[in-house]
């Protein structure tokens, strides 16, 4: 792991370790000092090589940069896995107008845990790769969409930049080279809809963060009707490696379609929770295995590959390699590589309720499908818990979701949709046993992560 998991277990340093060593399937790249003592200042990222990619980035023309990121194979780590080059190349050139980029740090889906702790531990990475992008496509002023309520990492961020424009890497005339680059913090309100991109810039011109019908696209009119490129955090964090090592030895790692590292967060019922940055394609079993696999004594019953908004998967999938072809071919979607483990003490009635009261809140409600079909979908689940439900109540969960997946404006009511899904393909015995016995056979208590502490502990 890269980050020490929370147990307190040491730390393994990537490729260390004999042929059969687990530690050898990790890549520490993004969080390779995140235990150092101060590791999120400049200070720690220089003597890390901080800042070279982007000298060499600067010797490049902006269309071979481009073209060098897009040879690179990199993509999108915010969920979609569109190639982050490409992205960069939809930019008109020449048309008179400013260019923008927006980093994507509105980090809020439950289970999806790896931006925060990244720009915690490492806020130059991000800063480098931004500077970098706005090189490529010909941008003068940058921003940096934070969740609101993170306020230690929004202190950080704006320490970090405060020294980025000390040491030269922002404002005019960057290293020399006659770029000029603004950077702006701007913390949200919290609301998980401006994770959306089009919702995200509404929401950063000022306005109520609802999505925007599409075309025109952000890269032809976004941020204020000009072209701009919005990335997630770990997207442009990963580019200044890939300048600075070269993209050979980016596509050495993971796949052909899917090559690179990216940080996998661990979390739930398993012994050490964590950060692990790995090659893309690792398996959740090969996870496990290093990390001490499950809570003692329990198994795993379910496990989400991408998050609560990517369908559900068993102890069946765990082979799947964690790729975006893999987990696609088998059902689901990478999406943030958020891995939420839960045992057989879980009730999944109980954990999908929670997922969709979370999708119903935060649902924008500019459309119907989504505004209706989530506030319904919590009611039927409520009533099911409760043991207050009918077995005509599992096909009307599924036609409501079914109304919702793909009519919606936007992916949030596609999200809410992927959990009642895959649990009624995989679970729906226990759907019904929560009808026929009136109530719900799971006991909450042992679920928690206190539940198998000695009594004198719980006392």
């Amino acid at each position: 792991m890269t980050l020490a998991p929370e147990n307190g277990t040491p730390r393994p340093s990537g490729f260390e370790g004999g042929s059969d060593s687990p530690e050898k399937l990790l890549v520490p790249v993004l969080s390779a000092f995140w235990d150092e003592e101060k590791s999120w200042t400049l200070d720690v990222y220089r003597r890390h090589e901080g800042y070279e990619g982007l000298r060499k980035a600067l010797a490049m023309s902006p269309d071979d940069l481009i073209a060098y990121v897009k040879d690179s194979g990199l993509r999108g780590r915010g969920g979609a896995g569109f190639p982050t080059g490409m992205k960069w190349q939809f930019i008109p050139q020449g048309d008179g107008k400013p260019h923008y980029l927006v980093v994507n740090a509105d980090e809020s889906e439950p289970g999806t845990c790896k931006d925060i702790p990244l720009l915690f531990a490492n806020p130059h990475s991000l800063i480098e790769g931004i500077v970098i992008a706005c090189y490529a496509i010909r941008s003068s002023h940058a921003f940096i969409y934070l969740r609101g309520e993170v306020v230690p990492v929004l202190r950080r961020l704006h320490s970090a930049v405060r020294e980025a424009y000390a040491a030269g890497y922002l404002g005019k005339n960057i290293l020399g080279s006659g770029l000029d680059l603004e950077l702006t913090v701007h913390a949200g309100a919290g609301a998980y809809i401006c994770g959306e991109e089009t919702a995200l810039l509404d929401s950063l011109e000022g306005r109520r963060g609802q999505p925007r019908l599409r075309p025109p696209f952000p890269a032809v009119a976004g941020l204020y009707a000009c072209p701009t490129v919005v990335n997630n955090v770990e997207s442009i964090a990963s580019v200044p490696a890939i300048l600075n090592r070269g993209k050979e030895w980016f596509r050495s790692m993971g796949s052909e379609k899917s090559p690179g590292f990216t940080l996998y967060s661990l979390s739930g019922h398993v012994a050490s929770p964590g950060q692990y940055e790995a090659p893309l394609g690792i398996t959740l079993r090969q996870l496990l295995d290093m990390s001490g696999g499950m809570r003692p004594g329990h198994r795993l019953k379910f496990w989400t590959p991408g998050g609560s908004s990517t369908p559900m998967f068993t102890e069946e999938h765990l082979d799947v390699p964690l790729d975006y072809e893999g987990v696609g071919a088998a059902g689901s979607m990478l999406g943030t590589k958020a891995l939420q483990c839960f045992d057989e003490t879980t009730c999944v009635v109980r954990a999908v309720t929670r997922w969709t009261e979370f999708y119903a809140h935060e649902s924008c409600g500019k459309c119907t499908p989504c505004r209706e079909g989530t506030y319904w979908l919590v009611q039927l689940l409520r009533d099911i818990e409760a043991g207050k439900g009918a077995m005509a109540d599992l096909d009307k969960l599924a036609d409501i979701a079914d109304n919702i997946n793909g009519k919606s404006f936007c992916a949030l009511g596609d999200g809410a949709a992927s959990p009642i899904f895959s649990s009624l393909k995989y679970f729906r015995a226990e759907y019904e046993e929560h009808i026929t016995g009136r109530g719900c056979p799971f006991d909450p208590a042992t679920s928690t992560a206190w539940a198998d502490k000695p009594a004198e502990v719980n006392a």
